[in-house]
């Protein structure tokens, strides 16, 4: 599972399509791993061929994103991202409550 990786594994296939799909910017992805609060969760249901992972959290500009993402030789995959839907931003939210 993601323990404080910092290195992102962007390739032309996947730097650009939450930004075509969502309007999602890569590096918008890339802030939710750094900025606290954040929930990070298993994805088993997704987990087929690798494994998958979830985060909920929020870019620089306060954004709240939903990323599904693997993990491929220490570096983190973003698979997907998008904005966090009404259900995930109140479990975001309850599960951040006492966190600073």
């Amino acid at each position: 599972m993601y323990n404080g990786m910092d290195e992102f594994d962007w390739d032309e296939g996947n730097r650009d399509k939450n930004w075509v799909k969502h309007g999602v910017m890569y590096k918008e992805c890339e802030e939710v791993f750094f900025n606290d609060p954040k929930v990070i969760y298993k994805d088993a249901k997704h987990s087929f061929t690798e494994k998958r992972f979830g985060i909920l959290g929020k870019t620089d500009k306060g954004r709240f994103l939903h990323i599904i993402f693997t993990t491929r030789k220490n570096e983190i995959r973003v698979i997907s991202a998008r904005d966090q839907n009404r259900r995930e931003r109140k479990f975001y939210e309850n599960e951040t409550k006492n966190i600073k």
